[in-house]
């Protein structure tokens, strides 16, 4: 077994003997007590039985004999032996009568006999005391009232037989005691031998188990040595004065140990390799203190000439035949990663230097959105302002060619306009910075719905739209830009499905195995070619003409842009008049609160 195991077996062996010694001589000695007291008792019993036979026997006698003498005197017979037979009689009776009620205390159905035996012998002694008085004058009446008048053999009769059913019982009672004391007596020896026997086993047990903890205790140290060896980091041990106990082979061949190190300072090894006064005061700290020593990186020279980087770990062990605690040291070469650590510094500081140079970008950029934003916009309201100035200078009165140059411009400076706001709301999307917080999808896509319903009503009131709106969830997200994913792709469905009657637009959402949420928009519009897919989600890439469908073309791009700093993605699949269906996905959140319980369908 393992010598943890033989450790925990040796522990309960020797409690567990002296239980079984115990056991031996007490258990025996209270099986064998209890026996005897359940005969002691059963014998009592029948005793206490034979007793009260006895004394109910002795107060019939008695009572008999006063009758007798009461008769004997009657018929004029006296002499001083029959008066002391009735003396003695009459002075026996109704003490033993008492003495058989508190026998009997324990058994209500004796009581009530001997309570109505009592009182018939009150009145039978006052009869007996009457014709004992009367002597020869006594009257065959009285004599008659004394023996027929109050009977008590009948009640002694059943009193004695009540207690020779009770001695049949305690007799049998006495012999299952007396049998079980026989068979306690047995079982008392064969416990003995049983504990003997498991003494001795446990005993025995317990010499193979030391002698083989002792032949794997060899075998351990050998094993831990053979492992010590084979590990390639070096490895040694230190006694309180920092002398080596113990060390590995690897230790010997990176310090150049040649022979046994055991009993040599630590210091005094490899060349000045420990001999840093700040790295022996944290051994001894070790050892005196109790401390523990972590990643104590310490510069040494080594036995093939080359100045390494070793990280020192050490910590207090103690010994299983040593009485004091050893320092266990472990030095692991560094050399590399310190290398590495300061490539990484470098590269760090070059990186520094990038993000600087890219916040720079970006705050250029930002003053050509503000420039864009004001100095551009400045002129175009002129251009469309001025152009509907002309065209109602022009009056009707001109061709149609005339009003037609007029709107031209001005349709074009408000496209333009639009243009530019859309740029600027693509640029903030991938400058700004995410505000991450908990978002309720059902309620943004019903608002946004809510928008579109209302807009689609003040174009053309009779065009009818079927939503179909799956349970959505609670994510993780920027809300202003995810509102902006919504309404950009829910507006693209009903205004892409407007020559559809009734348009049908549906939002679906289902758990992917990942986590995350994989989100669809299905329109049943004019759709695409699938071959012109790629262009999609481009800035100003449009599949169909402003004059069929309007819009700038930076939607599509605004929301990929949105989907991929989210960590998602997007994609569309459709085909020419049978309608569009745009997926995207969000990845899972430990934040993510889950799905809410929210109607199936909407229209």
């Amino acid at each position: 077994m393992p010598q943890s195991a033989a450790h925990r077996s040796s522990r309960w062996q020797l409690p567990a003997l002296g239980v079984a010694i115990v056991l031996i001589v007490v258990g025996p000695f209270l099986i064998m007590r209890a026996a005897i007291g359940q005969a002691e008792d059963a014998t009592t019993e029948v005793v206490h039985t034979r007793e009260v036979q006895t004394l109910v026997q002795a107060v019939s006698a008695d009572a008999r004999s006063l009758e007798a003498a009461a008769i004997t005197l009657t018929r004029g017979i006296d002499s001083p032996l029959l008066r002391e037979r009735i003396r003695e009689a009459r002075e026996r009776i109704m003490p033993n009568v008492d003495a058989v009620l508190e026998l009997t205390r324990d058994n209500p159905e004796q009581q009530a006999r001997l309570g109505a035996l009592r009182n018939t012998l009150e009145q039978r002694l006052t009869r007996v005391d009457q014709v004992i008085a009367a002597e020869e004058a006594a009257s065959n009446q009285l004599i008659d009232e004394m023996i027929v008048l109050y009977p008590i053999q009948r009640l002694v009769t059943d009193v004695v037989a009540e207690e020779e059913a009770l001695l049949v019982e305690r007799k049998a009672r006495a012999a299952r005691a007396s049998r079980n004391a026989d068979l306690a007596s047995w079982a008392a020896m064969v416990v003995q031998l049983l504990l003997l026997a498991a003494a001795s086993y446990i005993a025995v047990r317990q010499q193979i188990g030391r002698l083989a903890a002792e032949r794997q205790a060899v075998s351990a140290s050998s094993r831990a040595l053979a492992v010590l060896d084979s590990v390639r980091e070096p490895i040694v041990l230190v006694d309180g004065q920092q002398q080596v106990v113990m060390h590995n082979a690897a230790f010997a061949e990176l310090y150049g140990v040649e022979d046994d190190a055991r009993g040599r300072k630590l210091a005094e090894i490899g060349e000045g390799a420990w001999r840093d006064p700040e790295t022996l005061r944290r051994l001894h700290d070790v050892l005196a203190r109790n401390r523990e020593l972590w990643d104590h990186r310490l510069s040494q020279p080594t036995a093939d000439g080359v100045e390494r980087t070793m990280l020192l770990n050490a910590q207090r062990m103690p010994l299983p035949d040593r009485d004091d605690a050893v320092a266990l040291i472990t030095a692991s070469d560094v050399t590399a990663q310190s290398m590495s650590e300061r490539q990484i510094r470098e590269l760090n500081q070059q990186l520094e230097g990038k993000i600087e140079q890219v916040s720079d970008v970006n705050r250029e950029l930002e003053a050509f959105s503000y420039s864009v934003s004001h100095d551009l916009r400045a002129p175009l309201r002129h251009i469309a302002g001025f152009a509907d100035k002309l065209g109602r200078h022009l009056g009707d009165g001109v061709d149609e060619k005339s009003s037609h140059y007029p709107n031209v411009i001005g349709s074009s400076a408000r496209r333009m306009s639009t243009l530019i706001d859309d740029l600027l709301v693509y640029s903030r999307l991938g400058r700004s910075a995410m505000r991450l917080q908990s978002v309720d999808l059902q309620t943004m896509v019903a608002d946004a719905r809510a928008m579109l319903d209302s807009n689609a009503q003040a174009e053309n009131p009779d065009h009818r739209i079927e939503w179909t709106i799956a349970p959505l969830p609670i994510v993780v997200g920027d809300e202003n830009m995810l509102r902006q994913v919504w309404l950009n792709l829910l507006g693209n469905a009903v205004k892409y499905s407007s020559g559809s009657e009734p348009a049908t637009v549906e939002v679906t959402c289902r758990r992917m195995d990942s986590g995350g949420y994989h989100f669809t928009v299905r329109d049943n519009g004019a759709g695409f070619d699938m071959q012109y897919a790629g262009k999609l989600f481009g800035v100003f890439q449009r599949l169909h003409s402003a004059s069929e469908f309007p819009g700038t073309g930076v939607g599509l791009a605004s929301v990929r842009r949105v989907i991929g700093r989210h960590g998602g993605r997007i994609w569309a699949e459709a085909a020419p008049g049978q309608g569009a269906t745009f997926h995207f996905t969000l990845p899972a959140s430990s934040q993510e609160p889950g799905l809410l319980s929210s109607p199936g369908k909407q229209q």
